[in-house]
């Protein structure tokens, strides 16, 4: 078995959504003063490679623990979705793979866009779903949607329509992978593990896919 690392590394100086705060990564102890090293960590629940739960945007929507483990790990597909001619996935990019996405759990989307990674551009008319597409991929027995973007809705969207779509429905949302060139035509496991957060919106993940 060979596990690709999907996930963007976690640094004081790394994108993070507009208005969000940096990463604070600081030392509390080390190791020749105290006999150990020790680092003080504060984040977002939104940063990095991470996922969206339903208590991000719906009212009384299950927190992170509530969520099962089987809703960050399971069989899945990554679409490739790199030649879109707008930046806008629609129903009939998504449709063309339907066989397949019925028989896995995830859906992950290759469009190239954690190319601009650490650039302005990161930010800006990356792909999104329209309406329709996010409803139409909503209705497939999926546990999850993944994306190479810093988001699944517009950066300057204020509703988050596709947000409210999948998150209803309890399928939730990974944001900011990368790699995902790498497992394009396989059959994997992937796997988004959070850490056991309480009454959390979301959280950073190391997400990968297991093929085998």
């Amino acid at each position: 078995m060979k596990i690709y690392d999907l996930s963007q590394p976690i640094t004081a100086d790394m994108p993070v959504f507009p208005g969000s705060e940096s990463p604070l990564i600081k030392p509390v102890s080390n190791l020749p003063v105290d006999g150990f090293r020790e680092r003080l960590i504060t984040f977002s629940s939104h940063t990095g490679t991470h996922i969206d739960v339903p208590a991000h945007i719906i009212a009384g929507g299950k927190t992170l623990e509530l969520m099962p483990l089987e809703s960050f790990y399971g069989p899945a597909i990554c679409l490739d979705l790199s030649q879109l001619e707008a930046p806008e996935i629609k129903v009939q990019d998504l449709k063309r793979y339907e066989h397949a996405i019925s028989e896995v759990s995830f859906v992950l989307l290759y469009t190239g866009w954690s190319r601009h990674w650490g650039e302005n551009d990161y930010y800006a008319n990356f792909p999104v779903f329209s309406k329709e597409a996010a409803i139409w991929l909503s209705e497939m027995e999926i546990r999850g949607v993944g994306v190479d973007a810093i988001s699944v809705d517009k950066i300057d969207s204020s509703d988050l329509p596709v947000h409210h779509i999948f998150l209803a429905r309890e399928i939730i949302i990974v944001e900011n992978l990368t790699n995902l060139f790498q497992i394009l035509g396989e059959k994997f496991i992937f796997s988004c593990l959070p850490l056991k957060f309480t009454d959390l919106d979301g959280s950073p993940v190391r997400a990968v896919a297991c093929v085998e």
